[in-house]
């Protein structure tokens, strides 16, 4: 039995003018760590609320643990741990009176199932008497994480954890979810394409749409074009003569360099930089690299 079961979920909102979800399926097995990757906007949120039972959806059906989200809602909310993306815990509480209110609302106390936090708490220990509002970003995602885990929940869901989250704290939040995962099934969103890779599998959405399932590596291996990273002394007008050379499929901004793809695959760097040159641009450098989850993604979106 997998631990989620999306079947055509659809969700529209503004009467129908708004397409939030559009015809959703895919299933997450027992024990995976599963991404739902994609900018703002896309549905990540919108398909959380709904699996965690905060909406219903206009279409489609879906199950936890073998739970459907509608009839059996209120056993799954003992299930299931949900972190929003914004944080919501009780502001003028302390740490510690944050986690005691979670595990007693559960049933529960923090002795009984510190086991599942104590590699998280022992970094917030210090500051449990400090109220939560004062805490850090990253001592917040911690607390939250703490919460949503202290009732021991068999499927966890975190709507963008890291987002506005500084590089070490991300990194240390991921470390700690590769941990979880030995008992937990984690469901995870976020707009950042570089955690895609942290992930056993992956859904890339846009629109509301799913636009491709696999893992990481076969998304990036399914990639079909020669990639070639271009750069010159003038990026701002070279963005504009690539994307105006006729053989040049697709071209896109990233960090110090231009993602090039050209109609024809045979086509080399002698050829691109050649072209190039031809526009009157200096210092020109081509080279050919691997693509990475954020091309796959770009690629996918000029497809659909």
């Amino acid at each position: 039995m997998n631990a989620i079961q999306i079947e055509h979920i659809s969700k529209t909102f503004n009467k129908g003018s708004i397409k939030a979800l559009t015809d959703i399926s895919f299933d997450i097995k027992k024990g995976e760590l599963f991404g739902l990757i994609g900018p703002d906007g896309a549905g990540k949120t919108t398909l959380f609320r709904i699996l965690t039972t905060l909406w219903l959806a206009d279409s489609g059906n879906a199950s936890i643990e073998g739970m459907d989200v509608v009839k059996d809602y209120l056993s799954i909310r003992k299930q299931i741990g949900y972190m929003p993306g914004k944080f919501s815990l009780y502001q003028d509480l302390t740490v510690e009176e944050n986690l005691q209110f979670f595990a007693t609302l559960f049933h529960t106390t923090i002795e009984e199932n510190y086991h599942l936090i104590k590699d998280i708490y022992i970094q917030l220990e210090p500051f449990k008497q400090r109220k939560a509002g004062k805490l850090s970003g990253g001592m917040k995602q911690k607390l939250a994480l703490c919460c949503a885990l202290i009732h021991k929940p068999s499927v966890l869901f975190l709507d963008e954890p890291t987002t506005g989250v500084d590089p070490v704290s991300r990194k240390e939040f991921w470390e700690m979810l590769k941990r979880l995962q030995r008992d937990i099934t984690i469901l995870v969103s976020t707009p950042y394409m570089d955690e895609a890779n942290l992930c056993d599998r992956i859904a890339l959405i846009q629109n509301g749409n799913i636009m491709q399932i696999d893992t990481p590596e076969q998304i990036i291996a399914s990639y079909s074009k020669k990639l070639f990273a271009v750069k010159s002394e003038n990026m701002h007008r070279l963005i504009h003569d690539v994307r105006g050379i006729p053989t040049v499929f697709s071209c896109f901004g990233f960090g110090d360099y231009l993602h090039v793809t050209l109609n024809d695959n045979q086509l080399d760097i002698p050829y691109l930089t050649d072209a190039i040159t031809k526009l009157n641009h200096q210092q020109v450098e081509v080279k050919i690299i691997q693509p990475e989850i954020e091309d796959c993604f770009m690629a996918l979106m000029e497809h659909n």
